[in-house]
């Protein structure tokens, strides 16, 4: 991180905070921006006035323990070989993991890349393989382009669980909560997939500010000091940061492979529950390769995990260290939930950055 940079943006947020004269709440959507927030010790940086509070992004974290249980259910079902990306091996069950399933002999791999899998399928065509679509816009163009390639290929050994989520619809979601909230960091990332723009009706219609922002540190203090100055302004809208890697509209070429893959559906959120057009779906044409619709997945329970608090953590209702578990029956090595395993959750980036 500049010296320079920080310095200045640190002076900006402090003489912002201190015309401001009163308690401002700003939620980083972004479980990288706490993550950096956390490693960089930004927070040691702003004044008691200013809090960051989490929010619902971490795509592995929001995955309801519904979704959670049938992943395990896939990855037991003989001859199906279970892909995903390795945050969610530790992701706790109500009986099991996927870690420990695969200790007992299930056939569950980590890869890389959607496209991985795809050509483990076309590699392997005696192998059934099912690959765990989990992620926000962000994943969702090269999960989409995957499928695609499995189409042209004709694979008739290749599925997708498709667990996507949209972050515009919950961000309606947590401010309906009585949470109370001044602005938010929005997603660099998905921005530069969709463009500022999609949060900007919602900026409008609860009249806060919402800047998307990059992921160095100095992104993050530069982001907040933008938010702070729109607060002092009175002003409300999406604007941008991360001005290097974010252009009006977005990626309109991943837009176009995502809408030809999947369609909006309504989707279960941890701690947040249905939430209306918040999901991904694969479309009639492509619902031959949906993992949901060809293997008889029995309907699991819906409960959390005994003692798991990550629900309220997500919706900004309780900070990690405020859950009686947190650091004691709750750890990185014995997680009670997601927060604590994935390398984008809340209550990790607490433990391990303090």
């Amino acid at each position: 991180m500049s010296t320079a940079d920080s310095a200045a943006w640190t002076r900006a947020i402090r003489e912002s905070a201190r015309r401001l004269g009163r308690a401002i709440r700003i939620m980083e959507v972004c479980g990288t921006h706490t993550h950096v927030i956390g490693r960089a010790g930004l927070r040691t940086l702003f004044p008691d006035t200013l809090e960051l509070i989490s929010g619902p992004g971490c795509p592995v974290c929001v995955t309801a323990q519904r979704d959670i249980e049938k992943t395990l259910a896939l990855a037991s079902m003989p001859g199906v070989t279970l892909c995903t990306f390795g945050d969610m091996l530790r992701v706790p069950g109500h009986t099991s993991s996927l870690e420990r399933d695969r200790a007992r002999g299930a056939d569950v791999r980590v890869v890389y890349s959607p496209a991985d899998a795809v050509d483990l399928a076309r590699d392997n065509p005696h192998l059934k393989i099912v690959f765990l679509g989990i992620g926000f816009e962000t994943t969702a163009p090269a999960v989409a382009a995957a499928i695609q390639r499995a189409r042209e290929w004709n694979l008739d050994n290749f599925w997708c669980l498709a667990l996507h989520k949209r972050v515009e619809p919950v961000l309606e979601a947590v401010l309906a909560d009585p949470v109370r909230l001044d602005a938010f960091l929005t997603p660099g990332h998905v921005s530069v997939i969709l463009g500022a723009e999609v949060f900007a009706p919602l900026a409008e219609r609860h009249a806060i500010p919402c800047v998307a922002t990059g992921f160095a540190p100095e992104d993050v203090l530069e982001g907040v000091a933008m938010l702070l100055r729109l607060l002092e302004e009175g002003k409300s809208g999406s604007f941008v940061q991360y001005t290097r890697a974010i252009r009006p509209g977005g990626n309109p070429r991943a837009q176009e492979i995502m809408a030809d893959v999947f369609e909006e559906s309504p989707a279960e959120w941890r701690g947040l529950g249905l939430i209306p057009e918040s999901g991904l779906r694969l479309r009639p044409e492509y619902q031959r390769f949906d993992a949901a619709l060809h293997f008889e997945i029995p309907e699991p329970t819906a409960e959390d995990l005994p003692g798991c608090q990550c629900g309220s953590v997500l919706r900004g209702l309780l900070a990690p260290a405020q859950c009686p578990h947190f650091g004691k029956r709750c750890t990185p090595r014995a997680p009670l939930g997601p927060c604590m395993v994935s390398s984008e959750g809340s209550c990790a980036a607490r433990y391990r950055y303090g």
